[in-house]
């Protein structure tokens, strides 16, 4: 028969006890960034359309790019890619069974974030 006292069930575990882990804040944050690089690739698909078209379409879209609105948009966009990027090098230390220990999980966390944000810095100076 069913259960009539399944309303008064707590739910286990509860988000209210939760304590996120980096690793598990750095695995979503993989796939948001891997689902907004699929909008700045449709991006870029459309800034190369546009160059190919026609002169007045890329002036359009190349001026929205540059502008105020753009320019964090593109900043976001690098910092995406270097933060994938980073992590996919992390996962791919894992792949070959490296680094499972908590300590050096939280450390190569860590590398990761620093190491994209360094990156996008650089790829925007050299840039």
């Amino acid at each position: 028969m069913a259960d009539v006292n399944r309303g008064n069930r707590p739910l286990s575990p509860h988000l209210t006890i939760y304590r996120p882990q980096i690793t598990s804040m750095l695995s979503i944050m993989h796939r948001m960034t891997g689902i907004g690089l699929v909008f700045a690739t449709a991006l870029i698909v459309w800034w190369l359309l546009a160059a190919a078209t026609s002169a007045v379409h890329f002036a359009f879209i190349d001026g929205l790019l540059t502008s105020w609105v753009g320019l964090p948009v593109l900043l976001g966009i690098s910092w995406a890619m270097s933060y994938h990027f980073c992590n996919g090098i992390r996962h791919l230390i894992w792949d070959m069974g490296f680094g499972f220990e908590i300590d050096k999980m939280e450390l190569s966390g860590k590398i990761v974030v620093g190491a994209s944000f360094l990156l996008t810095a650089l790829v925007w100076i050299v840039a």
